[in-house]
């Protein structure tokens, strides 16, 4: 059966992976997450996840690299009024992020690619999270739990910020990182299915 590496760091994609049954390895792949000048939010999310995939094979041995080995990559962008919301500098400016976001409604794309060697193929998911109105002494308090601080858009809707959360039109699943039915099927297009763990009596 064909084997699949994870490029990706975050706990949450390794989770919603293992939830679906498909076991899987996890690699490395740093890559530059900057912009390019008029790239849309779109397209940034795409190429992110494409180059994550390309970066997780080029880190594999020419053994793992071989037919049967898929890379799956993932990237997850708050887009506010077109602009993308990414991971906070500090306090000052994740407060700036979410009372930005506070009683307003905003879009998270994600990005998903899957790599064989011989083919890549992706899917972008896009889902409309709305906050309800949001004080600066909660933006406060929430930059103190630690937990908006590696977060794109400055908060992770299925930790604390989910009390800010008054509406979600979309993929809960792709908010938090991984959209789990997408992956599932562009899985199946390589011949990795879910359920792996599941025993049929």
């Amino acid at each position: 059966m064909t084997s699949l590496y994870l490029a990706s760091g975050s706990p949450r994609r390794r989770e919603l992976l293992t939830q679906i049954g498909v076991p899987f390895s996890v690699i490395s792949a740093d890559i530059d997450e900057t912009p390019l000048p008029d790239e849309s939010p779109l397209a940034y999310v795409e190429r992110l996840a494409r180059a994550k995939a390309a970066a997780g094979r080029a880190r594999l041995g020419v053994t793992q690299a071989a037919a049967g080995t898929c890379v799956l990559g993932a990237d997850t962008a708050v887009v506010l009024d077109g602009r993308i919301l990414g991971k906070p500098l500090d306090e000052a400016d994740a407060q700036a992020m979410l009372l930005a976001l506070s009683a307003r409604e905003h879009e998270v794309l994600t990005a998903i690619a899957v790599l064989n060697g011989e083919r890549c193929e992706s899917r972008v998911v896009r889902s409309l999270v709305k906050f309800r109105s949001i004080s600066a002494e909660e933006t406060h308090a929430y930059w103190s739990s630690g937990e908006p601080r590696d977060k794109a858009g400055a908060y992770a809707i299925q930790g604390l910020a989910a009390v800010f959360v008054a509406g979600l039109n979309g993929s809960y699943s792709a908010v938090v990182g991984l959209p789990v039915c997408e992956t599932a099927e562009l899985l199946g297009h390589f011949g990795i299915p879910c359920w792996q763990n599941l025993v049929v009596r």
